[in-house]
């Protein structure tokens, strides 16, 4: 008899890794949403110098949230790879371009035409990787089709209406997580742009996951019962939720700084506790538990060692990076 469960031990640091991820590089991806609206060049060059220190790193728990689900859960990836191809793809594809926009963008100050290329890049990029992620978040609270641990739906079931609802909803969200960052880091017209656009931005928020709290119990069973079945602490998420919303409102109202962004965090913290608890401890719904798709106890273990290993120094360049390049972003001013 196993003393600890390494199963559960591995679901929460991937769970914790993919939290990390959303809510650090979410608002990297909101700002290349936002690039095009932006009042002028000296505008973008805050918004791309307030991220560039930190941006490469924030990716750094995809990688970790990956690499532990190939380790720890294969099953995963034998449903999720065939089910999810296009979208995933599609997503990597945009980091990759948004990651080579980052640079040269920069080195084309002089070259107004190849600096609109970039521009492009990052801002579309952005936009892309962001609907993908939503997209994908969609497909798996609706379900997938397998028969004995092998999907056998098409390319293309991952996008549906539902999807695509979640792509746009995890796109708006995002800018809405850019602009506070802003607010934060910003000063000037840029900042007043900022404030400005963050009211319109939550109540597009607000409607969306409205209508997303509305369908999901529709369509997949399992939510139904976890949120109507048993009335009682699962509900505190999606007040939670909207609680951060009422204090990003009050606090861009009274030109507060660090409080719009904290509590666009917070909404996504409680966002993704909400979804974890409806869909726990399913990791391939409708069918297969943490459990079901865990690989063998000796692998789960010698890969656990490493990853504790390694988690600590990860955290700690991570708080280190934000440490030193917090304070203001200035125009003429930046990481580059």
């Amino acid at each position: 008899m196993e003393m600890f469960d390494l199963s559960l031990i591995w679901a929460l640091i991937i769970g914790f890794g993919i939290m990390m991820y959303v809510l650090m590089d979410g608002f990297d991806l909101g700002l290349g949403i936002l690039f095009p609206f932006a009042p002028d060049e000296d505008a973008r060059d805050v918004m791309m110098n307030s991220v560039a220190p930190v941006w490469d790193g924030n990716e750094t728990w995809l990688v970790l949230g990956g690499a532990g689900l190939l380790a720890a859960f294969p099953l995963v990836y034998s449903v999720f790879l065939p089910a999810l191809y296009i979208g995933v793809f599609l997503m990597l594809a945009g980091l990759v371009f948004r990651g080579v926009a980052f640079e040269l963008r920069f080195k084309s100050r002089r070259d107004r035409r190849n600096r609109r290329m970039w521009n492009r890049a990052f801002s579309w990029g952005s936009a892309i990787a962001a609907f993908a992620q939503g997209a994908v978040v969609g497909k798996y609270i609706q379900g997938f089709e397998t028969q004995n641990g092998v999907f056998v739906g098409g390319a293309f079931d991952w996008l549906t209406p539902f999807s695509i609802l979640t792509g746009i909803g995890i796109m708006i969200g995002y800018a809405l997580l850019g602009t506070t960052w802003l607010i934060l880091k910003s000063e000037g017209y840029i900042q007043a742009w900022a404030y400005k656009l963050t009211p319109p931005l939550l109540v597009a928020v607000l409607v969306i996951f409205a209508i997303i709290s509305i369908w999901t119990p529709l369509v997949n069973p399992l939510v139904w019962d976890r949120w109507f079945g048993i009335i009682g602490i699962i509900w505190i998420l999606p007040a939670l939720t909207l609680l951060c919303m009422f204090v990003v409102y009050w606090s861009v109202k009274r030109r507060r700084e660090l409080m719009p962004f904290m509590a666009t965090l917070g909404m996504f913290l409680f966002t993704y506790l909400g979804l974890v608890v409806s869909k726990w401890p399913m990791i391939v719904p409708p069918d297969y538990t943490i459990w079901d798709a865990a690989s063998a106890p000796e692998s789960q273990l010698f890969l656990l060692i490493g990853v504790l290993f390694v988690l600590p120094f990860v955290l700690g360049y991570t708080f280190w990076s934000y440490w030193v390049f917090r304070g203001k972003v200035r125009v003429g001013e930046g990481y580059h």
